[in-house]
């Protein structure tokens, strides 16, 4: 059952990298090849039929639930089209500066027969993008009547990057869209009774206690999220401290918290129920205590599962002790690895995209590393106190050990202080910071608040502590993505070294990781260089690479508070990659769609120096140890590779009525054979003035688009100058602005140029040697719910 399980679940794997859907007949050759397995009598002839029977059931059932998934699909034509719906807010909503988020299940369209899909994600602005003026204070639960407009799933495709796409599809969200201004939009009733909203207007209810009584304190969005696993309050600066000292996993409800309160709610229980014998009652003679307790135990894991919002991890462990329990229940003794296995069949069974998040693999590889290393190989069974510390000391080494291969295919790096890190947060956590948050949420009055704030002082002492280890220069060890074969052989490597006392050469296990650790990043070579666009949504940003150095050219848009294209793309592309170090940065110009992800980027690696046109008193000036303001002439060489800034000129900086774009940093940069051309946001006079006094530096094979592809910019005259071969348009899908305009789009059509769009691609690689050869990211990682 256990090879079948596996196989399943690769299966399921294979069919989540696919580009297309195929028929789901594989499901009946599946079932077919595991009921051929009942016939056959030797056991060593059942592997062949339950591993290629496993592999087909999971491949089938992925793609009969994908095709279901995808069905309910908003129309390519009712794209930005105002729809008025009916329906509730089922789930907990996220309030931020200036609106709120929400997802709405839909019960019916008003005066239309447009088909809109059965659940949307929607956002409520408070008019600074012009769309309402009041945001409703929406609640779980509540049916509203609200006039919207939809589009299709999207979001950015980057390597590395979150796939937002995919999320929404396992969630069931088939559109997206915000509130628009109407005076229809009403509250209708007040509370829908459902199972679902129920449990969500718990969860509300408890986050509002929470954030009343820690209102303005620094960690109340850790506390909220140790009580209902609601981690949308957490500063970005403090998920990278917790990152990089590898204790992430404890900062939600995780399978530890669930366990230790399951395991508390049991022993009360059995306590209870066998003192009651001396009652009238004599409950042990009806039901024995220790199924009594099992079931309690159950119980109170199922309701802390859905007060943490139903996460993998959380599912784990709820299947792992529902099995424990079955088996006592029917006096039957299960071995750990079947209930392992069992455990993830179900996730697996009930959520097919599971597979694709690295809580997923992270929370399934702990539990067996645990599995593999225990049974004597980690040591002697605790015989006291003593015993029992030295005992948990070597599993965290197991499983800090064990998880190296896999945290650096995942994230591209390790946190060397974790052990350390993990040896003080996980009983500070589990044990005092968890139970006090629980109790004080759940206590009213004065009381309660005093827990919280208790609870509240003691992440605060821990991220105190955590602060000081992140900020080690050794804390964290960064390596490119492994390869296959790399990974293979370290995860070799690691079961080497955990295997039993006596097993011959167990440090020749380390050896096999020192190609994974030692990897570096893969760069350009023999005089080329290397342009990626990233996919920003509506920004610009693109890594320059040379041989030996690198070149980050803007930085993209925030997005919301703690959320930029910094943190959520740039920086998680660095770490896949390994690379730790930018030789420069240029910020083009200070709108915020180029340097919303400037300080995230400053924060998350190191910058030899920043040019930009951005005033002395910049928060990102001040944030660099050296700034170099940008102005035509400059020049340097990088392995070959010349770059030049044609623009601003020295001159434009005393003109105080000039638009920001005017001073738009325009970098060139070629290897004699190739060339490429980065115009920031440059407008028609500032195009106008380039031609006039460097005609003969603006041919290039590519340009990226001034302006996004503006009706203010990309003029013919200067079109015609530069005649580039490509030309990149870096915009957002669907964006409010219309970039790039249609004239413009079709002035470059006209010209002969090959005209790609990240909004369409994806995040673009372009390499210059002595031709140009791109490649887009949907291209290369096509997958089913892209829909192209």
């Amino acid at each position: 059952m256990r090879i079948a399980i596996c196989s399943f679940v690769a299966g399921v794997a294979w069919l989540q990298c696919r580009a297309a859907l195929p028929p789901w007949s594989a499901l009946a050759f599946g079932a077919a090849l595991l009921l051929a397995c009942l016939t056959v009598r030797r056991p060593r002839r059942r592997i062949p039929l339950l591993i290629a029977g496993g592999a087909l059931l999971g491949f089938g059932w992925a793609a009969f639930l994908a095709g279901g998934a995808l069905a309910d699909q908003l129309a390519a034509v009712d794209e930005g089209r105002d729809v008025t719906l009916v329906g509730t807010i089922d789930n907990l909503p996220y309030r931020f500066d200036g609106g709120v988020r929400f997802n709405f299940a839909v019960e019916h369209v008003v005066g239309g027969a447009l088909k809109v899909p059965r659940r949307v994600a929607l956002s409520w602005y408070s008019g600074s993008r012009g769309t309402v003026a009041t945001v409703g204070d929406v609640q779980p639960g509540q049916r509203w009547q609200l006039t919207v407009r939809l589009q299709r799933p999207h979001g950015n495709a980057n390597p590395g990057g979150f796939d937002y796409e995919a999320w929404l599809l396992e969630q069931g969200v088939r559109a997206t869209g915000y509130v628009r201004a109407d005076d229809g939009n009403r509250l209708l009733d007040a509370f829908v009774a459902a199972p679902g909203a129920v449990v969500e207007r718990v969860r509300a209810a408890l986050r509002a206690r929470i954030q009343a009584a820690l209102a303005g304190r620094t960690y109340a969005g850790v506390v909220v999220a140790l009580v209902i696993g609601d981690q949308r309050g957490i500063e970005q600066a403090d998920w990278q401290v917790f990152n990089r000292t590898g204790i992430g996993h404890l900062i939600s409800i995780s399978g530890l918290h669930i366990t230790m309160i399951a395991g508390l709610a049991a022993w009360a229980v059995s306590a209870l129920w066998r003192r009651s014998f001396f009652t009238d009652a004599r409950l042990p003679l009806r039901l024995p205590a220790q199924k009594a307790a099992a079931l309690a135990g159950t119980v109170v894991a199922l309701l802390y599962v859905l007060l943490a919002g139903f996460g993998v991890p959380a599912q784990r462990t709820l299947y792992m002790l529902s099995v424990v329990a079955l088996a006592l229940w029917m006096g039957r003794l299960a071995a750990v690895s079947h209930v392992l296995c069992t455990a993830l069949a179900v996730v697996v069974l009930l959520d097919p995209w599971a597979v694709l998040w690295p809580g997923f693999w992270l929370s399934f590889g702990a539990v067996a590393v645990i599995l593999f290393a225990g049974h004597g190989r980690i040591g002697p069974p605790p015989t006291g106190p003593r015993g029992a510390l030295l005992l948990a000391g070597r599993t965290q080494w197991a499983v800090t050990a064990g998880l190296v291969p896999l945290t650096l295919l995942l994230f591209g790096q390790v946190s060397i202080v974790s052990p350390v890190a993990n040896a003080v947060a996980i009983p500070l956590v589990s044990f005092v910071v968890t139970p006090l948050a629980l109790a004080g949420s759940l206590v009213p009055g004065p009381p309660g608040d005093w827990l919280l704030l208790l609870a509240h002082w003691t992440v605060e002492m821990l991220a105190w502590l955590l602060r000081l280890m992140a900020g080690w220069p050794g804390a964290v060890w960064r390596a490119p993505a492994p390869q296959a074969w790399v990974f293979a052989l370290g995860l070799g490597g690691i079961l080497w070294m955990l295997m039993p006392r006596g097993w011959p050469h167990r440090w020749a296990g380390a050896v096999a990781l020192l190609p994974m650790l030692l990897q570096r990043p893969d760069h350009p070579r023999d005089n080329t260089f290397r342009v990626t666009a990233f996919d920003v949504g509506q920004g610009m940003a693109l890594l320059v690479e040379t041989e030996r150095h690198r070149l980050l050219y803007d930085t993209g848009p925030a997005y919301a508070p703690g959320a930029d294209g910094g943190s959520r793309v740039i920086l998680p592309y660095l770490r896949m990659r390994g690379i730790a170090t930018l030789d420069g940065i240029v910020v083009s110009h200070g709108d915020k769609d180029h340097t919303g992800g400037a300080l995230a980027v400053l924060e998350g690696v190191d910058a030899g120096w920043l040019a930009s046109s951005l005033p002395a008193d910049h928060a990102i000036v001040r944030a660099v140890r050296r700034h170099v303001r940008c102005s035509a002439g400059q020049h340097w060489e990088w392995d070959g590779i010349a770059f030049d800034m044609l623009h601003p000129t020295p001159a434009s900086y005393d003109d105080a009525h000039l638009k920001t774009n005017a001073r738009s940093c325009t970098l060139r940069i070629s290897n004699g054979r190739r060339t490429v051309l980065l115009a920031g946001d440059i407008e028609a006079a500032q195009e106008a003035a380039l031609v006039d006094r460097a005609a003969d530096r603006l041919h290039a094979d590519v340009l990226l688009a001034p302006h996004h592809g503006s009706g203010t910019s990309s003029t013919p005259a200067f079109l015609q100058t530069v005649h580039p071969d490509i030309a990149l348009f870096q915009v957002g899908y669907r964006n409010r602005y219309h970039h790039p305009k249609p004239e413009v789009y079709d002035r470059y059509g006209t010209l002969g140029a090959l005209r790609l769009r990240t909004d369409d691609a994806g995040a673009l690689t372009l390499d210059f040697g002595a031709d140009v050869a791109w490649r887009g990211y949907r291209n290369e990682h096509a997958r089913y719910w892209y829909g192209r």
